[in-house]
């Protein structure tokens, strides 16, 4: 038996994705990540260089000490300088790649990270009510399934959001479609505001995913998507799948 949260629990979390999500997505708002500020590193003071009498052949060390010949010495201090750490030690690049593609099972209800090909991060999630199935018209609380990409992110909207980029061609030739044949709610349009995103509140990590309460976005805790917006750039492919 699958439990769920209170109901007042329930109406809460729609009622916070009815009220915060279309002020945040209009026309003109984007989505798009902030300017990262001007790099303020120091410059690197001069290297004094031997003169030309001084220079031993290369590959020659200095003596019995073994101490490093100067081409040696400027040649590490070159490489320091070329990592930004002149006036430090080296930087070390990131032990974590980054996500090339965010892969979304609606029925397991799964958001696998993957980098380099492999499935590197796992977690539950929380989706739309409306079941299985494409997203058909606005309104309808249903997770989309299709290929997207992350078209932005908009941070302090249910903590953190990544902009899903639906709808797609696919989305609005299906729309056109049920439109033809009188499917469509009068009023209503393809859908917008799709995103992954988290929760805004620390307790009601867990607990909200023992329900599916979304518009039709794709929820998790607030800290996963500290890991997920900090590891996946923009651009990186989106697959949903039933």
């Amino acid at each position: 038996m699958v439990l769920r949260p209170p109901a007042a629990l329930a109406a809460a979390l729609l009622a916070a994705s009815l009220a915060h999500t279309a002020p945040f997505l209009t026309a003109g708002s984007g989505g798009a990540p902030r300017a990262a500020p001007p790099d303020r590193t120091p410059p690197a003071a001069p290297v004094p260089q031997p003169t030309p009498s001084a220079a031993p052949a290369p590959g020659a060390s200095s003596g019995a000490s073994g101490a490093a010949t100067p081409r040696v010495r400027d040649a590490a201090v070159a490489a320091r300088r070329a990592t930004g750490a002149a006036h430090g030690p080296p930087v070390l690049p990131s032990v974590l790649p980054p996500v090339t593609e965010i892969r979304i099972d609606k029925s397991e209800h799964t958001l696998d990270l993957v980098a380099g090909g492999e499935i590197v991060r796992s977690y539950r999630v929380a989706l739309g009510p409306g079941g299985a199935g494409p997203k058909r018209y606005e309104g309808d609380r249903r997770t989309p399934v299709g290929t997207y990409r992350v078209a932005g992110r908009i941070d302090g909207l249910f903590h953190r959001f990544l902009i899903v980029s639906y709808p797609n061609d696919e989305d609005r030739a299906r729309f056109a479609e049920l439109k033809r044949r009188g499917e469509v709610p009068p009023g209503r349009g393809v859908g917008h505001g799709i995103g992954i995103h988290g929760v805004g509140s620390a307790q009601l990590a867990g607990v909200h995913k023992a329900s599916d309460w979304t518009l039709g976005c794709i929820a998790l805790d607030d800290d996963e998507m500290d890991e997920i917006a900090r590891r996946t750039p923009d651009g990186a492919k989106i697959v949903i799948t039933d």
